[in-house]
């Protein structure tokens, strides 16, 4: 069984990996260093590339199965 306090850690380190990471990238103020922009790179929505028709489609869609089965699961403990 993995203790609680793991899960704590283990969201906490997550947590603050990106605030270090997100906030030298706004600190630098150079293009392309948020979490965001690369986000937008990766998809191929910045600059435009063919790929993004099938990425961003997919990475909603993601997001939205994501949403849909999370909520449940944790306000009615279902799954």
């Amino acid at each position: 069984m993995i203790p609680e306090w793991m899960w704590i850690v283990w969201l906490i380190t997550a947590a603050a990996g990106f605030a270090v990471l997100e906030t030298i990238a706004l600190a630098n103020r150079r293009d392309g260093d948020t979490l965001s922009e690369n986000i937008r790179r990766w998809l191929g929505i910045t600059p435009p590339s063919l790929h993004r028709r099938i990425s961003v489609p997919v990475f909603v869609g993601v997001l939205i199965l994501f949403v849909v089965w999370f909520l449940p699961h944790i306000v009615f403990n279902i799954l």
